[in-house]
């Protein structure tokens, strides 16, 4: 994978930015919405959780630790599965807690009842 992910093969960065760093970002979404915290927290979290996928793969597999190129492409994955996990979450927090007052339209939406 010559530029972005240059000392590395396709199977290793599957496995740790795609399964493990993608399973902890949608843990991490998950866990801010259902303690009812905004947004910004999501970006955070998830910008730390970049550079801890970074150094998982600089620890195990040799890779440059720090790459503004990889970086980037690992946090925008998992801020991208962050924000589907908080947006699902906070979904179905509004339509159960709040069933009087809304409902829910699709799996990241809800509006209010008529």
């Amino acid at each position: 994978m010559n530029g972005l992910y240059e000392s590395e093969t396709l199977r290793q960065v599957l496995l740790v930015t795609g399964a493990i760093g993608g399973g902890a970002a949608w843990l991490t979404g998950r866990a801010i919405a259902a303690t009812w915290r905004p947004f910004w927290h999501v970006v955070v979290y998830t910008l730390l959780l970049g550079a801890a996928v970074r150094f998982v793969h600089f620890a195990l597999f040799e890779a440059a630790l720090l790459s503004p190129a990889s970086y980037g492409a690992d946090t925008l994955y998992l801020l991208i599965l962050s924000t589907l996990a908080w947006r699902a979450t906070r979904a179905a927090q509004m339509a159960t807690q709040y069933h009087w007052l809304y409902e829910r339209t699709g799996p990241l939406t809800w509006r209010p009842k008529a």
